[in-house]
């Protein structure tokens, strides 16, 4: 049996923008409905079912394309902070949780210093079910991609 400490992980990675900031979070938060016309073929619905858009405890179902496989995930907000631009979703059911007890995202979005553009900061920890099960770095690479995605998205907004 595999020691517990191989299960649990933990996958960073920084993205740089050239939105704002407070545009990048506002896309999380409050316009995840917008995601469709911003990263096609990557998302394809979003469906808010309890509380309100980016707030806490709202609750969102999302159907996607991972590694070329339609999956679809509801994720709970955990936590939001608009003076930080952060926000936290946990996965509460769909196909991730056949590889995972636990998934847990935190975007939080920081401008640059002296320059326009932000800094997207993707942090997300997970428990798997077993060893060998999924891999959470196509995960965080789909993300990487949604947030390169979403940029152009609102730049073009501008």
């Amino acid at each position: 049996m595999a020691e517990a400490t191989s299960l649990v992980g933990k996958l960073e990675a920084d993205v740089e923008i050239k939105a704002s900031a407070g545009k990048f979070h506002d896309m999380f938060a409050g316009r995840q409905g917008e995601w469709l016309k911003a990263t096609p073929g990557k998302i394809k619905s979003c469906e808010l079912l309890e509380g309100d858009w980016g707030k806490l405890g709202s609750v969102v179902i999302w159907n996607y394309v991972h590694d070329g496989e339609a999956a679809m995930t509801k994720k709970r907000v955990e936590a939001v902070d608009p003076e930080k631009n952060l926000i936290k979703f946990r996965v509460i059911e769909g196909d991730m949780m056949k590889d995972f007890k636990s998934f847990v995202s935190t975007i939080q979005v920081i401008p640059k210093l002296g320059e326009p553009g932000s800094v997207v900061k993707w942090h997300m920890e997970y428990e798997k079910i077993i060893v060998d099960a999924g891999h959470p770095e196509t995960i965080l690479q789909l993300a990487v991609e949604i947030s390169k995605d979403i940029d152009e998205y609102l730049l073009a907004e501008e």
